[in-house]
C-alpha cells in the first residue's frame, strides 16, 4: 500500500519540484504588500528610467531586482482623482471623484467631498482577508461629511487599520516663507475687493466729516458692517490655511497643527518603520504615500544642495533615501522574499511649478505635457516598479500598457480575496504579465479623463503591437508651443483654454511615444478604421457609467468651519503632540 502511494505521488512531487519558483510561491503564500507612491514625480526623474543626474539608487535597486513597466498609466493627472482610482481600481468618474469645474482636487480638510463610503478600497478587501493595513503619509481623499468628527472619508473608514500622515496635501501655504498657492488668483481678487470697500468707507467718512457728502452715519455704519463681514468670511479661511490644512493625524487624532515641516520626513519614515516592525509576523499591507516631491519641496538639511537639480533634485534624493531605509528594513527583518513591493508616482511632474527661473516640478522625459493634462503622456505616464524575489523575474522590462488601477485586482488576488461583483472594476490583475506567463496586457482600451471630460483614448491593438491614441481635446499651451500652461497653476480641462479636435489627433505611440507627429487619413491608411474603433469603444464605455454625486462640486470643495479637524476647541486649533522628533534615525 505504501509502495503504491509512493509510486503514485512521487511523479507528481517530482513534477512540482521542476516547476519554476515563480509559479510555486505565488500559489502557496500570501505576501506582505508594501506600496510606495511618490507625489508629482516625473518619469524622467528616476535613474532607471533614463535620468543620469538625479541619484535614485534605491528606486533603481527595485528595478534591478524586479520588474519595470515602461507604459504605466495614471487614471488622472491630478492627485485626488488619481489616488481615488488607485485605491478603488475604478476610473474616478465612477466614484464621483472627477470634477466638472475648475476644482479638480480637494482644497480643504474642512471640505465635505471625498471618497464615498460605498466605495470599496483594496485595503478593505485585504483587511477582510486578515491583513493588517496601514497608511503612512498623504491621503487627499477627504475627512468629514457633516460634522468635524464623523470621519466618513477618513482612511480608517476605508479599510486601513492605522493611519499616520497628512489628510490633505502639501502646499506652499504650509511653509512660512513661501508665497501662498491655494486659490492665489481668487485671494488676490478678495484682497482687492476688501481694499475697495475699505477705501469706500474711508472716503464716505471723510466726505461726511468735511461736509462734501450728504450721507447718514447709519448708512456708513451699514457699509462698514457689510465690508467687515465680507472680509471675515474669506479671511477666516484663507488667512489661516497653515492651521486648517497643514496638519498631521494619527488615526482620528490631530497630532500637529500646524505641521513642523523640518521633521515631517523623519516622522513619516519612523512611522513606516514602526509599522513594519510591529507587524513583521504578517501578513500586512503598508501604503507609504510620500509627501515628496510636491511643492513646497521642504527638504531637510542633510540633503539640501546635494543634487545637480536644485531644490527639486534634493527632494527627490531625500525621498529615494527614505525608500532605501524601508527596503533595508525589509532585508534586516528577513521579509524581503516574502514582500510584494511596488513603487510609482500618482501622475506626471508639474511643469508649471516654478520660482523665477528655478524649476520646482518634475521632468517627464521624452513625453509631452505634465501634471494636470488629462491626455498628454507626460501627465499620466509614470514609473511603475515591482519586486518580489523568487516570484517576479529580476531585471525584467515590460512595455505593455498598464494602469495604476491594476494594483487593486493584483493585490486582492495576492491576498486571496474576491473582487466586488456589484460594480465595474477597470483594473486588471498584473501577476500573469509580471511573471511572464502572459505576453500581452489585458487592457485593450484606456480612457484618459481631465476632470470629468474625456480628452483622449488609447487602443492597444494586440495583433499588430500598435498603441493608437486619439486626442479629442488638448490644452492650449501658453505661450504657444511652450509645452505647458505657464502663468497658470495647471492647464484647464474645458472652456477657452482647450482645443477640440474633429477629427481627433491620432498617434501611434509604438512609433511616436513623444506624440510629436499626428497622423492623418493621408499619412495613415488605417486612420478611419482606428477612429471608428475608438469611437465604438467610447460608446460602450459610456454605457457602463452611472450617475453619482460629484464629490468635487464647488459646495463640497469649499471650506466649512464645522467640518474642520481641530486638536483644540475651534477656532483655537494648534498643538504639537510629537515632541522633539527631529533626530530619530
Amino acid at each position: 500500500m505504501i509502495w503504491q502511494l509512493a509510486s503514485y505521488w512521487s511523479p507528481l512531487i517530482f513534477g512540482l519540484l521542476l516547476q519554476p519558483p515563480v509559479t510555486q510561491l505565488s500559489i502557496i503564500t500570501r505576501p506582505n504588500i508594501v506600496l510606495l507612491m511618490a507625489d508629482d514625480l516625473g518619469i524622467g526623474d528616476v535613474g532607471c528610467y533614463g535620468n543620469d543626474t538625479i541619484r535614485t539608487p534605491n528606486i533603481d535597486r527595485l528595478a534591478t531586482e524586479g520588474v519595470k513597466l515602461t507604459q504605466h498609466i495614471a487614471a488622472a493627472s491630478l492627485c485626488t482623482p488619481s489616488r481615488a482610482a488607485f485605491l478603488t481600481g475604478r476610473y474616478p468618474i465612477r466614484s464621483g471623484m472627477a470634477s466638472s469645474n475648475r476644482y479638480r482636487a480637494l482644497q480643504w480638510n474642512a471640505g465635505s467631498g471625498g471618497l464615498p463610503a460605498n466605495e470599496t478600497t483594496f485595503a478593505r478587501l485585504l483587511q477582510q482577508q486578515g491583513y493588517t493595513t496601514g497608511l503612512i503619509g498623504k491621503w487627499h481623499q477627504g475627512v468629514n461629511c457633516e460634522s468635524f468628527n464623523d470621519h466618513c472619508h477618513h482612511p480608517l473608514n476605508h479599510g486601513f487599520d492605522y493611519f499616520y500622515g497628512m489628510p490633505l496635501t502639501l502646499r506652499n501655504n504650509c511653509q512660512k516663507n513661501k508665497p501662498p498657492d491655494l486659490d492665489a488668483a481668487l485671494q488676490a481678487k478678495l484682497w482687492l475687493y476688501s481694499q475697495i470697500i475699505t477705501l469706500a468707507v474711508l472716503t464716505l467718512t471723510a466726505g461726511k466729516l468735511i461736509g462734501l457728502i450728504s450721507i447718514r452715519w447709519k448708512t456708513i455704519a451699514c457699509v462698514t458692517l457689510v465690508g467687515s463681514l465680507f472680509f471675515i468670511s474669506w479671511y477666516s479661511s484663507y488667512g489661516f490655511v497653515q492651521y486648517w490644512n497643514c496638519i498631521l493625524m494619527r488615526n482620528h487624532d490631530v497630532t500637529e497643527q500646524p505641521m513642523r515641516l523640518e521633521r515631517t520626513a523623519f516622522l513619516m519614515l519612523k512611522e513606516a518603520i514602526s509599522f513594519i516592525k510591529r507587524n513583521r509576523q504578517g501578513p500586512f499591507l503598508l501604503f507609504v504615500s510620500f509627501l515628496h516631491v510636491h511643492t513646497p519641496l521642504f527638504t531637510t538639511a542633510k540633503f539640501l544642495g546635494k543634487s545637480c537639480h536644485g531644490l527639486y533634485g534634493d527632494n527627490v534624493e531625500e525621498m529615494d533615501w527614505m525608500v532605501g531605509k524601508i527596503l533595508d528594513l525589509l532585508d534586516e527583518e528577513g521579509l524581503k522574499n516574502h514582500t510584494f513591493t511596488y513603487f510609482a508616482s500618482d501622475h506626471g511632474g508639474h511643469l508649471e511649478a516654478q520660482n523665477g527661473s528655478a524649476q520646482l516640478g518634475g521632468w517627464n522625459g521624452i513625453y509631452k505635457g505634465g501634471k494636470g493634462m488629462g491626455g498628454w503622456e507626460g501627465g499620466i505616464r509614470v514609473p511603475g516598479i515591482f519586486r518580489w524575489p523568487g516570484v517576479l523575474p529580476a531585471g525584467t522590462v515590460i512595455d505593455e500598457p498598464t494602469s495604476l488601477m491594476d494594483i487593486y485586482p493584483t493585490v486582492v488576488h495576492l491576498a486571496g480575496g474576491i473582487l466586488p461583483h456589484d460594480r465595474v472594476i477597470d483594473g486588471q490583475n498584473l501577476l500573469p504579465l509580471l511573471q511572464g506567463r502572459a505576453q500581452k496586457s489585458d487592457h485593450e482600451f484606456l480612457f484618459h479623463y481631465c476632470g470629468s471630460y474625456l480628452h483622449a483614448v488609447r487602443w492597444h491593438q494586440k495583433d499588430s503591437g500598435a498603441i493608437w491614441k486619439a486626442h479629442f481635446v488638448t490644452p492650449v499651451f501658453h505661450p504657444p508651443g511652450a509645452g505647458a500652461c505657464y502663468g497658470k497653476k495647471n492647464c484647464p480641462c474645458f472652456g477657452e483654454g482647450v482645443t477640440h479636435h474633429d477629427p481627433p489627433l491620432l498617434f501611434d505611440l509604438s512609433r511616436d511615444p513623444s506624440e510629436a507627429k499626428p497622423l492623418s487619413a493621408d499619412t495613415e491608411p488605417l486612420f478611419d478604421t482606428v477612429i471608428r474603433k475608438i469611437g465604438r469603444a467610447i460608446e460602450e464605455h459610456r454605457r457602463t457609467l452611472t450617475p453619482v454625486p460629484e464629490q468635487l462640486s464647488v459646495y463640497n470643495v469649499v471650506w466649512k468651519p464645522w467640518l474642520q479637524p481641530c486638536c483644540g476647541t475651534f477656532p483655537f486649533c494648534w498643538c504639537d503632540k510629537e515632541g522633539d522628533s527631529t533626530q530619530i534615525l
